[in-house]
């Protein structure tokens, strides 16, 4: 199995991050790399620096005014007075002003309140090159993915938070949905995606809410009392020609291995019955018990058997990281369960 990974990834060190009220250390931070990688050589993965994401294949899931303000958002930043290390909104637009017409800023405090979607997301010059070549890394385990081999993408940062046109939790650009929409431009006639993070997909979810060629499986926290809050309830199915095609399996705080587990197993019974051509897992180690945001209490034979559990699929998989941010643990996680699901189909 190929792992996908540019060192330039390493580069993106966002240092903002609030939380109730407090500002602290952000937790994705470029060690988790490192100790992902430790993880890949252990299992004797051949690490790669995958080819550089184009425009189109970017433009695929991305509107291009979007693409455009993180990549020169950094620089009408510097250009002001007084202002912080990292682009952080302080004002967005409210659902009010959407409905009496608000239209995006020329100003650049005004595209980045309008471009994110919380604080979460900091903005520095490095992040524009690492979210592309996380993208970039994606694409690459998805055109494996497209030939019957497994693959993985070290993305870092994360995408799955992501909407087409706003960065949220950590995320910029949507790796998983790339990988998927490649998938369907190599052949694929219906992928499916299994979001294993502990906070729910949100941003894949909006990607593809009326799509009927992809389906959307998210194993989640309670966004009653878990980030992103406000979606990720199992009413929420899809809409128009994607009705049906979103399930969403939230779980109450605690939850362990025997709830966690039958959750994944009706994702991926969702996934068998619609007859994927090809998978792509978004792949989240903070549901650990270990997680220092701790909220659900998987545990590391857990997270193995949900590696046999997508295994018995019987479909190529790409898989995308996503969170988890115990630097102790989640190179051993990601042993356990690449370990179960194996070289190939």
């Amino acid at each position: 199995m190929k792992a996908f990974w540019n060192l330039v990834q390493a580069a993106h060190d966002p240092q903002f991050f609030l939380q109730r009220g407090v500002v602290k250390r952000n937790f994705e931070v470029p060690a988790r790399a490192e100790v992902l990688l430790a993880g890949c050589r252990e299992l004797g993965l051949e690490i790669v620096a995958p080819p550089p994401a184009d425009r189109a294949a970017l433009l695929a899931v991305h509107p291009a005014d979007y693409l455009d303000f993180l990549r020169d958002g950094p620089a009408e930043w510097a250009a002001m007075d007084w202002q912080g290390p990292e682009l952080v909104a302080n004002i967005h637009p409210a659902p009010e002003m959407l409905a009496n017409g608000a239209r995006r800023s020329a100003t650049v405090i005004g595209k980045l309140g309008w471009y994110t979607a919380d604080t979460s997301c900091p903005v520095a010059a490095e992040t524009w090159p690492a979210a592309q070549a996380a993208a970039a890394g994606a694409l690459a385990a998805a055109d494996e993915a497209a030939v019957g081999r497994h693959a993985y993408a070290l993305a870092r940062p994360p995408g799955h938070h992501a909407y087409p046109a706003r960065a949220g939790g950590h995320c910029y650009l949507n790796n998983t949905a790339l990988a998927a929409e490649r998938l369907r431009t190599r052949g694929a006639a219906r992928v499916g995606v299994l979001d294993l993070d502990a906070h729910h997909g949100n941003g894949t979810q909006g990607i593809f809410w009326t799509r009927d060629d992809v389906l959307f499986v998210s194993v989640h926290g309670d966004p009653n009392s878990y980030y992103p809050w406000y979606v990720g309830h199992p009413g929420e199915r899809g809409a128009g020609a994607g009705a049906g095609w979103n399930l969403n399996l939230p779980l109450a705080q605690g939850t362990g291995d025997a709830g966690w587990l039958r959750a994944v197993g009706a994702g991926i019974g969702a996934i068998r019955r619609a007859g994927v051509d090809a998978l792509v897992v978004s792949l989240g180690f903070d549901a650990s018990i270990d997680e220092p945001l701790s909220f659900l209490a998987v545990s590391a034979d857990g997270f193995a058997r949900a590696g046999e559990a997508v295994r018995g699929l019987g479909v190529p998989v790409a898989v995308v990281q996503e969170g988890g941010y115990n630097l102790d643990v989640i190179g051993g996680l990601l042993v356990r369960f690449l370990g179960a699901l194996g070289d190939g189909v």
